[in-house]
């Protein structure tokens, strides 16, 4: 070799060796998460949030998904239908191949047409207003059941269970409240109960003695409020101080501690809530896995079954991700729309998805608060 390529060579070799260190890591696989980390909801955002994290710290641990890190893109939407469009677009914004939320479904609603124009996929854990996916939306999915179905359950339970004739509805206004309400209405009608009282608090009012006053003057068998539980636990709380003897029902958006909280344990006691299974119920072994992870790593239970349904939300995008060896949301969005099948879900067997994007099969049941403030399944349940 010549003297004067020697250098040349050299040149060459720590060039190389320089471009080999510097070789790209694989791009992160982005997966957006919207909920309400502070506002009246926080409680329900904090525990999602946490809830997801730990399958996405697990998923890490084990090598990632398609050989790529997950990366948990979190939005703060407050549960306000003008952040939550904001907060979409930051998301879309990010790059995220997914999203996952929102909670209630007046923050879902708007964000969802934002996600759809972008083609991303997009799963509500816990947004059961019935009108979002009557909207033509191929990329929209839920893991959480209709309001609809659970309309139904609690006009039943009304009825078989507590014998009531004569009830009163009342609602919030928001999105998935009132829809709720319709629902009722619409079922306990057709078996023949009298809605004596239909109606809806402004959730920014913190007095409602008047409509509590009028409520209890149409003489009601069962209250049946579908609100969020903030409100729901001020119901409890003045009804008890104006010494109203009303039986209470509420709706999934009071299945949560803080309803007791707000309401205090003695205007609690007795009141029923209509849900889905409460994680500590559920018998499922990957429920009862995840459950001891959570307990594990967070040193708390999973409180909230929205919690265990933004976990499940999670595992479903990771299931068609690994299905389909693939990050392209209309190849995931067309795999749980078309073969997606029985599967293994933290809360419950997940049969599929119709062509809406509604999940499959339903699973409500009624709870009762006992008189150490638990939310206990009650003991008798409506006919199936």
């Amino acid at each position: 070799m010549s003297r004067k390529f020697a250098p040349m060579l050299l040149v060459a070799i720590l060039l190389i060796s320089l471009f080999a260190g510097c070789k790209k890591e694989p791009e992160t696989i982005k997966i957006g998460l919207e909920v309400p980390l502070t506002g009246d909801y926080a409680y329900e955002g904090q525990g999602m949030e946490k809830a997801v994290r730990l399958l996405v710290d697990q998923v890490n641990e084990e090598g990632g998904l398609l050989g790529r890190q997950v990366e948990l893109i979190v939005e703060d939407d407050a549960g306000d239908p003008t952040q939550a469009a904001l907060v979409a677009q930051r998301l879309v914004d990010a790059g995220v191949v997914a999203v996952i939320g929102a909670y209630n479904s007046t923050a879902t609603e708007p964000a969802s047409e934002i996600y759809n124009e972008a083609g991303i996929l997009h799963i509500t854990p816990s947004s059961t207003a019935t009108r979002l996916t009557e909207k033509g939306f191929q990329r929209f999915f839920r893991v959480c059941f209709l309001d609809d179905r659970q309309g139904l359950f609690a006009a039943k339970f009304m009825k078989e269970v507590l014998g009531a004739q004569n009830i009163a509805v009342l609602h919030d206004n928001s999105t998935y409240a009132q829809g709720l309400a319709e629902h009722t209405k619409r079922y306990a009608e057709e078996m023949g109960l009298n809605v004596v009282f239909f109606d809806a608090i402004n959730p920014d009012d913190t007095d409602f003695t008047p409509i509590l006053t009028n409520l209890a003057g149409a003489e009601p068998d069962a209250v049946y409020f579908t609100g969020y539980h903030p409100q729901g636990g001020l119901l409890l709380k003045q009804s008890g101080e104006l010494g109203l003897d009303l039986t209470w029902v509420m709706g999934n958006a009071c299945n949560n501690p803080e309803l007791i909280q707000i309401a205090g344990l003695e205007n609690a006691v007795g009141t029923y809530v209509t849900t889905e299974p409460l994680p500590k119920d559920l018998d499922y072994p990957e429920a009862k896995e995840y459950v001891a992870a959570f307990e594990a790593k967070y040193g708390e239970p999973v409180a909230s079954v929205w919690w265990l349904m933004a976990a499940e939300a999670f595992n479903v995008i990771r299931y068609a991700i690994e299905q389909t060896e693939s990050t392209d949301p209309a190849v995931l969005a067309e795999f749980l729309h078309n073969e997606a099948k029985d599967i293994p879900g933290l809360t419950g067997p997940i049969l599929g998805w119709d062509e809406k994007g509604d999940r499959l099969g339903t699973i409500h049941v009624a709870y009762i608060i006992d008189e150490n403030g638990n939310f206990v399944l009650n003991p008798e349940q409506p006919s199936p």
